[in-house]
């Protein structure tokens, strides 16, 4: 039968294969695993190929995928290009896709995973969610979790010696703080989940579609390429995925390999060194550098002794002399030559050769870029698929380091104007290719998307090379916005400082780099790396003020609230027009309670930016903490009429609606956002607590029960629906969920005291030990510099379910002698009211306190 014509690629394959010398017994390891079937108990799961640079780790895996590839297995290969276990998944569900088999449900959960990290990332704590201000000590998961990320941070280069002086309890308070940040703005727990513990949620969905490909296929080989660059990343990941199967099973016909310079880590490994098959890699043995030598038809002895001893026998060298095809001993004869004369001595096409030194210059190699340095050379990107220097995947080359380097030197030094136009000209490409790319984006999106980042990275790479001094204040700036984005954008933009010094000479630069990426290691590393980089006197005035103010966010997060203003306010000094400076200090200072102050600055965010709808919103919600409702109302309209789909102003406006008294507005809002998100849990739980107030029992029941299914650990939803199951009659279920609400915040006074009232309906003796409990935590709270709200409302409340009514009556006249507002008297009352309704107290003496109040009221 006929066949088809060769591919290309095929082609190419064909003749790399048909080339291949040496490194037979690890080609045979490899081969006869896969014709072993996994219930053997000679077969094997996981290879570690490590050597040095040069040794031929990546030739020798790429050899093994062809021979997988050839018994009908699908494979994928991770390099050293991924800064996370999730962008490693990335790597190979688009590998995989490639070869007819996708991660269908991984991709939609990874594209999950970063819109809410977005949502998380952009909204500010909704109204009346606040923490307190208390710092508590750090969970033990928190501090385990901490030590064993520090110890995987000693092994990252250059950071090993900062990890000492890192204190873990340090980190877990950081995590902790995180937790609480996140979950305030992610209603939803599955969501916050998601952000909170990514690997958690993405990896099991990663390793379901994996098992699903397994089943299909008879082989699924993954390889992990320069995996001494990401070992420190992805080690304890890889081998919680391989070994424990922490995350789900993992199917038997699921081979790893991992391809290195060092070995093993054993500190993370050690208990399962004995499931791995070691492959480690020498320089060529002087019989297989010959053999390769005579396969190129290098056989005159004298030759062959010059490039053994030239080449050290290092694979990558030797193959490189090799190909060259020397037949004259002159022609090597001169050992002080360097390194490039070496391994292009013998090529005899001068455009050629300026190619293969053109094309080293960019960090990637693609048609296109092939197309910029070779424009006269139509099959040049054919040709340098052909040097055994050349790694990477098909349309994405580079050159290998050993060679790349002494060729970057070259070139500077030999021609400084060449080298300066041709990574001019490269730098101008890239920056058209990223203008291309934001066509297709808005502002808002270009720092999320790969391709534009990776454009963005190219570029300054080259104008740093082509001109450090000038494109030194243009790249600082883009590595404060890279700090801005995630600590990954960080990693990447301090790893192209360095790898820019290196290359073009520029040492200075080059140690900034190394510092950088020494910082992104530590916990707080963007607060650190931009501390640092406010140090940097090329770092220009528009990039001062963003780095104070991104540096303000992250004191924020951290709690350290009077750093963030102070960073806030230096940010404002350097450029008054930068609103989300004033928009960061407004948060802050309503996380201080300083809402007039937050207000001022909001009103100045608005002002400068009056198309965010965010800042409305935001304004609105500070006003709600100064009970100007209509006001807030004002502002939840004005970012509706800008964005109509918001939901968070449709949830802030009904939660406004409800606080004063216009429920059936209230209920539209919330049901409005529920038709726009129908899994918004806290929506369900504030429509809920609306229709409990309207005595809609069966309602609220059925809101509550929907938001507590989707977040079952909403601690105030709890109480919501324990009050419900109250008024229902239902006291077993009400106990239940004040007690789950109680083991969720046990320093929210309120729980324990409807957990009491419960336990006076059914005549359970331990009521008062509840409700003892309860009036110490609002005797604290009103006895603090800064007591709560309602703390001593709710005391008041709770002395007279006691009943304690001498010190009930005592606590009223505290209460009204610091000239309550009246949403607090409103809310005694109201309070007071549910208590007469739901236990028996002394009508007379309860009366006369709630008349005093109504009188109060009365007066205001």
């Amino acid at each position: 039968m006929a066949q088809g014509p060769v591919s290309r690629q095929e082609l190419i394959r064909r003749r790399r294969t048909g080339g291949f010398v040496g490194r037979q017994r690890e080609l045979a390891v490899f081969r006869e695993n896969l014709i072993r079937t996994p219930d053997s108990d000679t077969y094997q799961f996981l290879f570690h190929v490590h050597g040095l640079a040069g040794v031929g780790k990546s030739t020798l895996i790429h050899r093994w995928e062809t021979v997988a590839r050839e018994e009908g297995a699908v494979t994928a290969i991770v390099g050293e290009e991924v800064q996370s276990a999730i962008e490693a998944m990335e790597a190979v569900s688009v590998q995989l896709a490639r070869q007819g088999c996708p991660l269908k449900s991984f991709d939609k959960q990874l594209a999950a995973y970063r819109q809410k990290c977005h949502e998380a990332e952009t909204a500010a704590p909704m109204p009346g969610d606040e923490s307190g201000g208390v710092a508590l000590p750090p969970s033990a998961a928190s501090t385990v979790a901490a030590q064993i990320g520090m110890a995987g941070l000693a092994l990252v280069p250059g950071v090993g010696a900062f990890s000492g002086a890192i204190r873990p309890e340090q980190v877990a308070a950081s995590l902790d703080r995180a937790r609480v940040a996140v979950g305030s703005r992610l209603r939803n727990h599955e969501d916050a989940r998601l952000v909170l513990s990514p690997l958690k949620a993405l990896t099991p969905s990663f390793l379901a579609d994996l098992g699903d490909v397994a089943e299909r296929r008879p082989w699924v080989v993954l390889f992990f390429d320069t995996y001494e660059r990401t070992a420190p990343l992805l080690d304890v990941w890889l081998r919680d995925v391989l070994v424990q199967e922490a995350y789900g099973a993992v199917p038997v016909n699921v081979q790893a390999v991992l391809a290195g310079q060092e070995r093993l880590d054993a500190a993370c490994w050690a208990d399962s060194l004995d499931l791995v098959t070691e492959i480690p890699l020498e320089p060529f043995t002087e019989d297989e550098a010959r053999t390769l030598l005579a396969v190129h038809g290098v056989t005159d002895a004298r030759v062959t002794d010059l490039v053994l001893r030239l080449s050290g026998r290092l694979p990558v060298l030797l193959d490189t002399l090799a190909r060259s095809r020397p037949q004259d001993v002159d022609a090597v004869s001169d050992p002080s030559g360097t390194a490039v004369e070496r391994f292009l001595k013998w090529e005899r096409d001068p455009a050629h050769r300026d190619t293969i030194l053109a094309c080293a210059l960019p960090l990637r190699i693609d048609d296109d870029i092939c197309r910029i340095l070779a424009p006269a050379a139509g099959d040049g990107l054919r040709r340098l698929r052909e040097l055994p220097f050349l790694t990477g995947q098909p349309g994405r080359y580079q050159y290998h380091d050993v060679i790349r380097s002494p060729m970057l030197r070259l070139q500077r030094s030999h021609s400084p104007a060449n080298w300066h136009r041709r990574h001019t000209e490269l730098a101008m490409a890239f920056a058209n290719w990223r203008r291309e790319q934001e066509a297709r984006l808005t502002p808002d999106e270009y720092w999320d998307d790969p391709v534009w980042r990776d454009h963005l990275l190219n570029g300054t790479y080259h104008l740093l090379c082509a001109q450090a001094p000038a494109a030194l204040p243009e790249a600082l700036h883009n590595t404060v916005r890279a700090c801005d984005h995630s600590t990954e954008s960080l990693r990447h933009w301090a790893q192209i400082l360095v790898q820019a010094g290196q290359d073009s000479g520029t040492n200075d630069l080059m140690q900034t780099g190394q510092r950088l990426l020494a910082l992104t290691g530590q916990p707080s590393g963007a607060s650190a790396a931009l501390t640092f980089l406010l140090t940097l006197t090329s770092l220009g005035t528009p990039a001062q003020a963003l780095a104070h103010a991104v540096r303000g966010r992250c004191h924020r997060r951290d709690g350290r609230h009077e750093q963030a203003v102070q960073d806030y306010t230096t940010a404002l000094s350097l450029d008054p027009g930068l609103a989300r400076a004033y928009a960061g200090r407004a948060i802050t200072r309503s996380q201080m309670h300083h809402y007039e102050a937050a207000l001022a600055d909001y009103d100045q965010a608005v002002r400068i930016a009056p198309d965010n709808p965010l800042y409305l919103i935001n304004r609105g919600a500070t006003r709600i903490n100064l009970r100007r409702y209509d006001d807030a109302i004002t502002d939840f309209d004005q970012a509706l009429d800008l964005d109509p789909r918001s939901v968070r102003a449709m949830t802030s406006r009904g939660l406004t609606y409800h606080r004063t008294h216009r429920h059936q507005a209230a209920l539209v809002d919330f049901t409005s956002a529920l038709t726009l998100n129908p899994n918004y849990a806290w929506a369900y739980a504030a429509r809920g607590d609306v229709h409990l107030t309207l005595g809609h029992t069966q309602a609220a029941l059925a809101d509550l029960d929907r938001s507590l299914a989707l977040e079952p650990d909403a601690a105030w939803p709890r109480c919501w629906r324990g009050e419900t199951h109250r008024a229902l009659g239902r006291y077993a279920e009400a106990l239940a969920d004040f007690e789950h609400a109680i083991a969720l915040r046990p320093e929210c006074g309120w729980f324990h005291y409807q957990s009491a009232l419960v336990m006076r309906l059914t005549e359970d003796s331990t009521e008062n030990e509840r409700l003892q409990h309860a009036r110490a935590i609002y005797e604290a709270q009103a006895d603090a510099e800064e007591p709560g709200d309602l703390a001593r409302s709710n005391l008041l409340v709770v002395l007279c379910a006691l009943p304690d009514w001498d010190r009930a009556e005592g606590q009223l006249e505290s209460f009204l002698s610091f000239a309550p507002q009246p949403h607090q008297i409103t809310e005694a009352v109201k309070d007071l009211e549910d208590l007469r309704r739901a236990v028996p107290v002394d009508a007379r003496r309860l009366a006369a306190i709630l008349g005093r109040l109504r009188q109060a009221l009365e007066r205001d």
